[in-house]
């Protein structure tokens, strides 16, 4: 299963289910996916340049996704890379927690960011992740109200990897937070952004409760790069840009980033 499939029909022999999706809610294809762990779910997928079905066995478990992993790449282990899979309440203190280790090697080279398919989150992750590459005073991003009002985010802390080689690695599925830091480090020459043109996500929502357990997320302003672009305009563009290429194993644009080095 890879991103930007559709899912087309899901069957459950548990449940006696077999159902397309054309006719049913998100919320409702949720519901059916979802159950016991252990138990077996079948989907139909879809997927662009493939011309018949892919037909899935999948094994429910309980998942749970860290929002940062670090490994280091090379014979010699000197780029560290930073795989940011979400902006989360945890990113901060799980970035935190690699820190030493990234720090304690002397051989280092670089870090590549990779925020691809990551969907973004809390806008304060993405500021706190830039201040450890920008410089204090640096805006990260700015916010603009529906009457024209802008705020700054900016650096306010002593970055720990300001002076280390840097690239960025995005896709078309980097959203929200992912390109508030591309957008940062493009915008201030930080770094090398290398990948597709990203989502394209540049609103703010903030959620309201309402009665009887609904809620909406509404709109309350966007957001803007440093140099006041709005990603809404087509996603960020990035300096090296490269596809991935589907029909092999190999990860190009990791390999072109790791080349950087």
């Amino acid at each position: 299963i890879k991103a930007g499939d559709l899912i087309m029909a899901i069957k459950d022999e548990s449940k006696g289910i077999d159902i397309a999706t054309s006719g049913i809610s998100l919320t409702e294809a949720v519901q059916v996916i979802r159950g016991p762990a252990g138990t077996i779910v079948t989907l139909t997928l879809l997927r662009e340049g493939i011309g018949e079905p892919i037909i899935v066995d999948a094994a429910r478990e309980n998942i749970n996704v860290p929002s940062v992993k670090v490994t280091f790449e090379g014979e010699d282990g000197s780029v560290a890379w930073v795989r940011v899979l979400k902006f989360s309440g945890e990113t901060q203190a799980e970035w935190e927690a690699y820190i030493p280790e990234i720090l304690s090697k002397k051989n280092l080279k670089g870090i590549i960011v990779d925020v691809r398919y990551s969907p973004g989150g809390y806008l304060q992750g993405a500021v706190d992740l830039a201040s450890d590459f920008l410089e204090i005073g640096d805006v990260v991003v700015i916010e603009e109200t529906g009457n024209k009002q802008k705020s700054e985010y900016k650096v306010e802390k002593l970055g720990r990897f300001r002076q280390t080689n840097l690239a960025v690695l995005v896709n078309e599925g980097s959203a929200s937070a992912s390109e508030i830091f591309a957008g940062a480090i493009k915008d201030h020459s930080r770094g090398t952004i290398v990948g597709v043109d990203t989502f394209g996500k540049g609103t703010i929502q903030e959620p309201q409760e309402m009665e009887n357990g609904a809620g909406l997320h509404i709109t309350i302003a966007k957001w803007l790069t440093p140099e006041g672009f709005w990603v809404n305009d087509g996603g960020l563009k990035p300096d090296v840009v490269i596809e991935d290429n589907e029909e092999t194993e190999e990860d190009e644009q990791f390999q072109e980033t790791f080349r950087l080095f």
